[in-house]
């Protein structure tokens, strides 16, 4: 069986990931990034840019591999900037080694065996032999303590979408969907959410795809998620402005169709949606 995002703690049934939900928050801040990471990024001595590159790198296999596999891979390599007091910036090639082995640690824990390390590389215009990829895997794993089933924003969609009441399979499917879409095009974002923790993301992702599936809903469902025993409403609200900017990104250009027209701004009104969110 294969690490499943949705469920990284046990091997139970979906119905059943209601029984982990509290292991699941009291742990998932053991899988993020440092607390001061953002800092540390935005300080002098780290070029950002650099990161993007190996970034970049990952994200391009989202065609070809399961998407899941670059997700698991880019957190794993923020995980072991954030833990390294020191990095090789002067050597570009070392962010490409990091990013190819970051992949190949993810393909592995999804069990992907169709996944080939020299068709991937050859695509890339570089390779690294497998002895030096197996040796950086290592000193990955040795970094990250060997704690590969990273809890993730997906560990927390099912309890979030149970708090929607939606009866409606369809639904509840449609809107599980565009979270998931959202999460993924949030990875392009740069350094905005990384201060944030898995299951607030989560929030703020299916938040965002309610506002734009189901407005009508939207107060009672954002009521749901602040009143959450396991939610900060301040951090919900703080994370669900970044979402949306990432939402908005995505729709520019009916942005700009609908401010010259006279067509009323329901689904893309941002800010009545963040008042809303706020009261």
């Amino acid at each position: 069986m294969d690490f499943d995002l949705e469920n990284p703690l046990t091997a139970l049934q979906e119905h059943q990931l209601l029984d982990t939900i509290p292991v699941l928050f009291a742990s998932e801040s053991d899988h993020m990034p440092c607390e001061n990471f953002i800092q540390i990024l935005r300080t002098r001595d780290f070029d950002t840019s650099i990161r993007r590159e190996a970034i970049s790198m990952i994200l391009q296999f989202s065609s070809n591999l399961d998407p899941l596999i670059s997700y698991l891979a880019i957190i794993y390599l923020d995980r072991f900037i954030s833990s390294r007091n020191e990095m090789q910036q002067d050597k570009p090639w070392f962010f490409r080694l990091l990013a190819v082995s970051c992949i190949s640690l993810a393909a592995k824990m999804k069990k992907k065996t169709e996944f080939s390390l020299t068709n991937f590389q050859r695509e890339e215009g570089f390779i690294f032999d497998s002895q030096t990829i197996q040796r950086t895997e290592l000193v990955i794993l040795g970094t990250l303590n060997w704690r590969m089933h990273t809890i993730t924003p997906f560990s927390f969609v099912h309890f979030f979408v149970s708090m929607f009441k939606l009866k409606d399979p369809p639904l509840r499917q449609a809107l599980r969907a565009r979270a998931t879409e959202i999460i993924f095009k949030s990875l392009h974002d740069e350094i905005n959410l990384l201060a944030f923790k898995p299951s607030i993301i989560a929030a703020s992702a299916l938040l965002s795809a309610s506002h734009e599936l189901f407005p009508l809903q939207f107060p009672c469902f954002s009521k749901a998620f602040s009143s959450c025993a396991y939610v900060k409403k301040e951090k919900l609200l703080e994370c669900f402005k970044v979402m949306q900017e990432i939402v908005m990104n995505e729709y520019d250009s009916v942005f700009d169709r609908v401010s010259r027209s006279d067509t009323p701004v329901n689904v893309l009104d941002r800010q009545t949606t963040i008042d809303c969110l706020s009261s």
